[in-house]
């Protein structure tokens, strides 16, 4: 066999095997409590030349892997949030993603110096780990089956989809000042209120005009439909990024808008998708970022790394915390859980490999240092998060979501909406027969799930607890409908 074929097939089966041994490990991390991206960034360690002897050393392509997955992970979590809870956590979220940045930079940075580092150093150590990491805070939230209660989990959301920005400023100036290119001043402000006022705006016309585009273009497929979504993903990261705003504010904000349109073609199946990309995304970057770790330069930095950590989950957080989101009304179990859920991930691994492809001297060092950092994260307080969540009782009362997803697919445009209602054991409906539910003439129920089987929707079958129904019904009806649920019109 020619020598190129071969390294092709040797390559994929490589990464085949990493990735299906990443998917398969994902139950037990599930049973044991472990944040999958910990076990991600493991088998990648392990994997490398220290280990299984992959050799992987290229800073760049992970950087530019890394960014296009995190592009793919914001755009799916931005679909997946609803405009209400946008508006809701906007501002505590902001505030968390600006002057919380700020702070936790601030206390890790003199907490390094203090141990020894340098002061240039440290205050680069203290802008990589100054921001939560939306792969991480996504994974655990939505990927874990936690029910969390509305205001606190959108809040964490949004502010790991906002507070990159502020933390890659923040690793690009120091960066520059350790080489010497650049001196600190009042023009970083600026140039925060910059990248983020272009990334917001751009972000905005991406959405506004996709969502436009998707709701008039009449595509051959179904399936080219996530292609046109995906490619609007790119370009809401591509071009605010070229005109020096953040592309990721960008790509998490045109996802938003893109997400909350009411006539969005093909929703369940795009949705799919996404969800697909960014759990791909996730498995990926980390498993990269992994190989990129030599286990033996760990050791060297490990003590200095775990007291940072604690440093960081015990003190930096929960001092961001206080000082970011105590004015807008919030109770103490809820401070509480925002000050201990501060998940670091995949971006502050990242943004630690800008010194090393710019040159720095002792960047190697840092990285493996962030590396320890957010290991030591996942652990603490990640596999606690469940326990905390009980621990608070910060479970949401929400009913769990539908057991089977129903779509009606068509490439032309159709009037009339599918609804997923659970029955509540309070509830109004429950104990009643189909055919004695007030439904207006245009409204009837597609099928009712009830312990894992199909039951056939007959005017005598009475509703019982935790039943899911799937309802067909006009816009119009809409709002009655979800009343006979008793569930609030979405917005």
């Amino acid at each position: 066999m020619p020598e190129a074929p071969r390294l092709v097939a040797l390559a994929l089966v490589t990464v085949g095997a990493l990735m299906a041994i990443s998917a398969l490990t994902s139950r037990l991390t599930g049973r044991l409590g472990v944040p999958l991206l910990l076990v991600f960034l493991v088998i990648g360690m392990v994997a490398g030349s220290d280990g299984a002897g992959i050799d992987f050393e290229n800073f760049e392509l992970a950087f530019q892997l890394g960014t296009l997955a995190l592009v793919l992970i914001l755009f799916d979590g931005g679909l997946n949030t609803a405009a209400r809870d946008f508006r809701a956590g906007l501002k505590p979220a902001a505030a968390l993603a600006t002057v919380g940045v700020i702070g936790t930079a601030a206390v890790v940075s003199l907490a390094a110096w203090l141990l020894g580092m340098d002061g240039h150093h440290a205050a680069l150590l203290g802008a990589i780990v100054s921001s939560t990491d939306a792969a991480a805070v996504f994974s655990v939230l939505r990927g874990s089956g936690i029910q969390l209660r509305k205001r606190v989990g959108i809040t964490l959301e949004l502010e790991s989809g906002l507070n990159d920005p502020m933390a890659v400023l923040l690793t690009v100036a120091f960066t520059q000042v350790l080489l010497g290119s650049r001196e600190l001043s009042a023009w970083l402000a600026l140039e925060v209120l910059g990248e983020l006022a272009i990334g917001g705006v751009g972000g905005a016309l991406v959405g506004y005009g996709g969502r436009a585009l998707l709701l008039r273009a009449k595509l051959a497929a179904g399936g080219l439909y996530p292609v046109l979504t995906l490619a609007l993903a790119m370009i809401a990261y591509g071009l605010p990024t070229l005109l020096h705003g953040s592309g990721f504010l960008a790509v998490y904000v045109a996802a938003v808008i893109i997400g909350n349109s009411k006539a969005l073609p093909y929703r369940a199946g795009l949705l799919r998708v996404h969800d697909a990309a960014a759990w791909v995304s996730q498995v990926g970057m980390f498993l990269v970022l992994g190989l990129l770790v030599t286990p033996l330069r760990l050791l060297d930095v490990a003590p200095l790394g775990v007291v940072i950590a604690l440093v960081l989950a015990f003190i930096a957080r929960p001092a961001a915390v206080a000082l970011s989101v105590l004015p807008f009304g919030y109770g103490g179990k809820e401070l509480l859980y925002l000050a201990w859920v501060g998940l670091r991930g995949a971006v502050p691994i990242i943004l630690a490999t800008y010194p090393v492809m710019a040159g720095e001297a002792g960047a190697v060092e840092t990285f493996h240092l962030v590396f320890v950092i957010v290991v030591v994260n996942a652990i603490i307080p990640g596999s606690t998060i469940r326990w905390v969540t009980d621990r608070l009782g910060l479970r949401s009362a929400e009913p769990p979501p539908p057991a089977a997803v129903l779509e009606v697919t068509s490439t032309e445009q159709l009037t009339g909406k599918v609804l997923a209602f659970h029955v509540d054991k309070a509830s109004a409906a429950c104990g009643v027969a189909i055919r004695e539910l007030p439904f207006p003439p245009e409204t009837t129920v597609m099928l009712i799930v009830r312990a894992g089987a199909m039951v056939a929707p007959r005017g005598d079958v009475t509703l019982t607890p935790d039943d899911h129904l799937y309802v067909v019904t006009t816009t119009t009806d809409e709002p009655l409908v979800r009343l006979i649920f008793g569930q609030q019109e979405e917005m």
